[in-house]
């Protein structure tokens, strides 16, 4: 019974080893909007000001969009709450004793390149988003979807560390040896 587990687990490693180098295609909806928030820079100073930034934002979106069910729900109060966010932008900025920094917010059509992230390749092109781009936004960026709500913590979500990530193999290895 033991030798047929062992084949049957290296049989599960060799599978999934091999699929490890393989980019999976995930689509994300067509009826969709995302967010991103683009760094002025890759310094440490502007990537932690950029954090700060997409923190705010993310908790602001979560308290307008929280009840939003449609798309045309999203935009209309996206649209409507333009001034706000960038508020949001600029308070972040003057807490961080950045007030100078120049910032943009656009929402419409904005390219998005092709990223693949632990595995997953999302295709360039131009998508429905809002887009902050701080100083010269020569940084490396940080994007979500908000519609469908793939990124939005719930006020009482903030705190992710207790999040528990299971596998399924390490489940059977651990459970047999």
């Amino acid at each position: 019974m033991k030798k047929i587990i062992l084949i049957i687990l290296g049989f599960l490693v060799i599978v999934i080893l091999s699929n490890k180098n393989m980019v999976e295609e995930i689509v994300i909806p067509n009826e969709s909007i995302r967010i991103r928030v683009i760094a002025n820079s890759n310094s440490i100073e502007d990537q932690n000001l950029k954090k700060k930034v997409k923190k705010s934002i993310q908790y602001e979106m979560g308290k307008l969009l929280k009840d939003a069910k449609t798309i045309d729900e999203v935009r209309s109060i996206l649209n409507d709450n333009l001034v706000d966010v960038k508020y949001t932008v600029e308070k972040v900025l003057t807490e961080q004793n950045k007030s100078d920094l120049n910032f943009d917010v656009n929402f419409g059509k904005n390219y998005f390149p092709q990223k693949v992230y632990k595995g997953v390749s999302y295709n360039e092109g131009y998508y429905e988003s809002i887009v902050i781009k701080l100083g010269e936004s020569k940084g490396d960026n940080w994007w979500c979807v908000l519609f469908p709500p793939l990124c939005l913590l719930d006020e009482s979500e903030e705190d992710i560390s207790n999040v528990e990530y299971k596998s399924f193999v390490k489940e059977i290895i651990d459970k047999y040896f």
